[in-house]
């Protein structure tokens, strides 16, 4: 069994032209330089599912940075949820994420930086890699633009992952964007879960959570950050 590495856990504020994020940070207990992951969470809020996440990534070896965007509120109950999120505007959600990705691009131990998020989180994943650079991108049933031109933006590889009986990103949604991937000829990979419902990944739901293929997503994705992230440190290495 490999040795899974001491982390450690905070909560602070990231900050730029006058305007706050809170941000969850876990890290690896160690001064060598590592890819950082950007996290996102779902319409509930940076709730302890998020900070469970974000701590699995930082046994990954990832510094995994779980970006507020709802400034410290949290709920449970869907429709205040869903008023929260119809309320966030992209702008400024965008705002929060670039506030956090230029701190990390600042910190000298960074080697790169990804995205990943669930449901609006997985969203704002897409987004930013439309908007901003970051090495890789990897939305977890996040929603597809009607305009994919924004697709054409697309500065990194994109993986995707989402799940056939979605409700909500539905088969033609996912569709859209894979034939948008292609058109616009961009290394991106859009993984469909047969059976799987809309937040297959969350294990503190068990009405939709999928365990086998969560597992799966997991081991899939770290695989992609590896890949993708770590390409810095293996040349530095070798």
């Amino acid at each position: 069994m490999a040795n899974v590495p001491e982390i450690h856990t905070s909560k602070t504020k990231f900050s730029a032209a006058g305007q706050e994020v809170n941000v969850f940070i876990a890290r690896p207990e160690t001064t060598e330089p590592a890819p950082a992951v950007i996290i996102i969470h779902e319409w509930w809020g940076l709730n302890p599912h998020i900070e469970d996440i974000t701590q699995r990534y930082a046994r990954a070896g990832f510094i995994a940075v779980a970006t507020d965007l709802y400034h410290g509120i949290t709920t449970k109950d869907a429709q205040e949820a869903g008023q929260l999120m119809s309320a966030l505007k992209p702008e400024d959600g965008l705002a929060s994420l670039r506030i956090v990705l230029q701190q990390l691009r600042a910190m000298p131990e960074v080697s790169g930086v990804g995205v990943t998020g669930f449901c609006m989180g997985g969203t704002f994943a897409l987004l930013l890699a439309c908007h901003e650079k970051v090495e890789a991108s990897a939305p977890f049933y996040g929603d597809v633009p009607v305009d994919t031109t924004l697709i054409g933006r697309l500065g990194c590889p994109l993986l995707f992952i989402g799940g056939e009986k979605d409700q909500w990103i539905t088969l033609e949604k996912m569709k859209r964007l894979e034939t948008a991937l292609k058109q616009y000829n961009k290394d991106g990979e859009v993984r469909i879960y047969k059976g799987a419902d809309h937040a297959f990944f969350n294990d503190t739901r068990p009405e939709v959570y999928s365990q086998a293929d969560a597992e799966d997503a997991w081991q899939t994705v770290i695989e992609f950050f590896n890949r993708h992230l770590r390409k810095g440190l293996a040349a530095s290495a070798s």
